[in-house]
This record gives C-alpha cells, structure tokens and sequence, in this order.
C-alpha cells in the first residue's frame, strides 16, 4: 500500500478541512485560470478588462475611508444629548437608507454635483467681494467639468455608505456596557473624555467584522460607477463585450476578477474576527 509523504499528507489534510463552498470556488478560480492561461482569447479580454482593477480598489478605498469617518460622526450625533442633533441625523440615516444607491448615484452626479458647483461659485463671489481674491476667483470660476464622475461616484458611494456604517458604530456604541461610562465619569472625565478613551476603543473593536463585511458590499456595489463611464472593471467589461460580441469569456473574466477580490477579503475578515479577543459576558 503506497503511503503519501509527509507534505502531501499535511497538504491533503488541509484541504480536507476547509469547507466545501471554497473547495467549489478554488475549483472554479482554477478553471477560469486556466482558460486565462491557454486561450488566447480570454487572455485578451484579462489584459483589456485588467485595467480597471486599479480604479475599483481606488474609488473602494477612498469611498470607505470618508464614509467611516462620516458613519461615525453621525452615529455619535444620533446618540447625542440634543434633540434637534438626535432628529437630524436620524433623518439623514433613514432617507439615505431608504433609496437605492443606483438612485443615489445618479441624483449626486446629475443633481447634487451641479447644486455643489453653485455653492462654490456663491462662496467664490462672496469671497471676492471681501477682496479675498486668490481662493475667491479660484472658487468663482470653478465648473462643473472641473468635477469628474470619478469623484462624483466616490460621493455618492461615500454618502450612501455613511447612512450603514453609522447604524454599525451605534450599536457597536450601545453594545459597550452603561457601567463603564459611569465608571469613567467616576473618574472626573467628561462626556468626551469618557467617550474617546472608554467606549469608542471598545466599540471600534466590537465592529470590525462588520466594517469588514461593509468594504467587501462597497467593492462589489463600485460596479455601479459603470453607469457614469467610470472605467473600473464592469465599464472596461462592457466596452470589450459589446465591440467584439464576446459575452460569455468577457464576463466570465469580469467575474472571476470580483471573485478574487471578495472571497481575499471575505477570508481576511473571517481571520480578523478568530484573532480577535472574545467579549466577556461577566
């Protein structure tokens, strides 16, 4: 009977542990790689679509960076002693929430970009006006081509995620026990204080698997730039297919290239979550 070495046997051993949905899925990165590799074709269609890898990581970071800062303020707001702060954010939660952000997208690229563009050109004359004249005539001749729906998009991503992401640093916030904002104001902190150095350390660390999960919808929901001629991954995708007729290899690519990238940063964050240290429940 023929015994496997050690290192096969090691290497069986692992494969056997991981589930099957990524067993199904590695086997299907290796299909879709090989075709890569041996038809010319879809090696075409990987150089041509390929290019627009770089600008969906791009708008993805950026968009995620700004849209986690503004989650948090505006989770903070809506846990705010103030009434009128509390409704305000609220309001702009659940409206943001409520619209697709399909809808979202074309109403900051078509409505809200040109409405900026008018604040702007106001503050410039205002400005100038005040004999404020370098910033001033900059502003005043600031125009709508000067804002490219590259960063539209990234705007629109930006205030369509900042409605979840507030929902997710709320209740990370809320999840941290009353007891040691007593104790920290036992302490002499005030409010902020307390905040800052007791609850948030806590409750950042408590969403990071949701903030996760939040980056990887971000990454796959960035196809939507499409619609504006942002050419990520699903513009070059659809430009290659309709000029050359090849449907089928072109988005099989277009596929397997988002597939490399959520399931990365699926596993990344399903890592995170393991090391993290668990909550006590005493």
């Amino acid at each position: 009977m023929t015994q496997l070495s050690p290192s096969r046997h090691t290497l069986f051993s692992r494969l056997s542990r991981l589930p099957y949905w990524l067993l199904a899925t590695l086997l299907l990165g290796v299909i879709l790689l090989w075709n890569l590799l041996s038809d010319e074709d879809y090696s075409l269609i990987f150089g041509a679509v390929a290019k627009g890898v770089w600008i969906t990581i791009y708008v993805s970071l950026i968009a995620f960076t700004f849209a986690v800062v503004i989650g948090l303020l505006v989770g903070l707001t809506r846990l705010s002693k103030y009434r009128i702060l509390q409704e305000l954010a609220t309001f702009y939660v659940e409206v943001i929430r409520g619209v697709p952000m399909l809808v979202i997208l074309y109403y900051i690229a078509f409505v809200g970009a040109p409405g900026l563009v008018d604040i702007v050109n106001w503050t410039g004359e205002w400005l100038l006006s005040k004999h404020v004249a370098g910033i001033g005539q900059a502003f005043a001749d600031f125009s709508i081509r000067d804002l490219s729906f590259t960063t539209r998009a990234i705007l629109a991503l930006v205030i369509g995620y900042s409605a979840f992401l507030s929902e997710v640093f709320r209740a990370g916030i809320e999840s941290v026990e009353k007891g040691q904002i007593e104790a920290g104001r036992s302490l002499g902190m005030s409010h902020w204080q307390t905040m800052r150095h007791i609850i948030l350390p806590q409750a950042v660390r408590r969403v990071l698997p949701p903030l996760g999960n939040n980056f990887v919808a971000m990454l796959k929901d960035s196809s939507l730039v499409s619609v504006l001629g942002v050419q990520d991954i699903t513009q070059l995708g659809k430009l290659y297919a309709t000029s050359t007729f090849r449907f089928f290899e072109t988005y099989n690519v277009v596929a397997f290239l988002y597939l490399i990238m959520t399931i990365a940063l699926s596993l990344l964050v399903r890592y995170i979550e393991k090391k993290m240290p668990q909550r006590s429940n005493t």
